[in-house]
C-alpha cells in the first residue's frame, strides 16, 4: 500500500463552499425520494487512474449527513485499473444523491491531477531530478491539486506569492538589472528562497556572477540546456520551465538539471471518468 499523504488544512470549509454552489437553497430533485429512504452506492472508474481526493469526497457526505458511511477499497496514491471499484457508500438516499456530483467532481479532478503527475514521475524514473508543479492551478483548488501532485509522485513548487521569491522578466526590468533584482530580493530578509528566471545564456552568466542560488531556465533548447549545465558547474540549482511534455521530459532531465516545473500538471488535466451507482434499499 502507498504511504499516507498530509491533507491540507481548511478542507471542510472549502467543501462547504462547493456544496453551497451546487445545492443552493436545496436539492429539489432529491425531494421525489422518500425522506427516510436508505440506499447503497458504489463508485467505479472507467479508466486507469491514480486515486486522489478521498478526504474531499468524504467531507462532502459528512457535511450533508454525518451518518453516511464510506468504505474505501483503495488509498490515495494507489494505481487502479479500469473497472475498479473505489469505494462503497451507505446511508440516506437523498443525501447520497445530493452529494453525488460535488463529491465526484472533486474526486475525478484530483485523481486526474495525480494520474498525470504519475506519468511525469515515471518518465524521469531513475534520474536525479524533481518534477514540480506551478501556481497554474484551478481557482479555489490550489492546495488540493498540490496534494494531488504529491500523490502522483511529483513535487510542489512554492504555494503562492508569499512563500518564495521568483524574479521574472518584468521584475528585472523594474529593478534595472539581474544583479540589482537579486540584491533587492536579498535585502528583504524574508527568509524565503530566491530564484531568478533567465531567457538566454548571457542572462544565466549574469545571474551566476551575482551569486544566484537558483536559476529558472525559461524555454531553453536542449542544446542550450547542456551548455547551461556545463557553465553552471553546480554553482546554482537549475530549474527548467517551458515547452516540457511527456515526449521530451526525459531528455531534458538527462542534461543534469535539478528541477523541471510543469504547469500542465494542474491546468491541463482531463477529469477521470467515474460513475456512482445508487441502489435503493427495499
Amino acid at each position: 500500500m502507498t504511504e499516507p499523504f498530509a491533507i491540507p488544512s481548511g478542507l471542510s470549509g472549502e467543501v462547504a463552499r462547493f456544496i453551497a454552489e451546487d445545492v443552493g437553497s436545496g436539492d429539489l430533485t432529491a425531494l421525489i425520494i422518500p425522506e427516510h429512504q436508505q440506499a447503497t452506492a458504489g463508485v467505479i472508474t472507467r479508466e486507469e487512474m491514480v486515486l486522489c481526493g478521498q478526504a474531499w469526497f468524504d467531507a462532502v457526505f459528512a457535511c450533508l449527513d454525518r451518518h453516511i458511511v464510506v468504505d474505501w477499497l483503495a488509498r490515495d496514491g494507489e494505481q487502479l485499473k479500469a473497472g475498479a471499484t473505489l469505494c462503497r457508500l451507505s446511508g440516506n438516499a437523498r443525501a447520497l444523491l445530493t452529494g453525488e456530483r460535488a463529491a465526484l467532481n472533486l474526486l475525478q479532478t484530483l485523481s486526474a491531477t495525480a494520474t498525470l503527475a504519475r506519468r511525469y514521475a515515471q518518465a524521469v524514473a531513475g534520474l536525479n531530478v524533481k518534477v514540480l508543479d506551478t501556481r497554474k492551478t484551478l481557482p479555489g483548488l490550489r492546495q488540493a491539486q498540490k496534494y494531488a501532485v504529491r500523490c502522483g509522485g511529483c513535487h510542489n513548487h512554492r504555494t503562492g506569492l508569499y512563500d518564495g521569491i521568483l524574479i521574472k522578466e518584468n521584475h528585472i526590468l523594474a529593478a534595472g538589472s539581474i544583479a540589482r533584482a537579486l540584491d533587492q530580493a536579498r535585502a528583504l530578509n524574508s527568509g524565503a528562497p530566491i530564484e531568478i528566471e533567465v531567457e538566454t545564456l548571457d542572462e544565466l552568466d549574469q545571474a551566476l556572477a551575482a551569486n544566484a542560488e537558483r536559476v529558472l531556465l525559461d524555454n531553453f533548447s536542449l542544446e542550450q540546456l547542456n551548455t547551461a549545465v556545463t557553465r553552471n558547474a553546480r554553482r546554482a540549482q537549475l530549474e527548467v520551465s517551458g515547452n516540457v511534455g511527456l515526449e521530451n521530459i526525459r531528455g531534458i532531465a538527462e542534461t543534469g538539471v535539478d528541477f523541471i516545473s510543469i504547469g500542465a500538471l494542474t491546468k491541463n488535466v482531463q477529469a477521470i471518468d467515474l460513475s456512482m451507482r445508487i441502489n435503493l434499499d427495499s
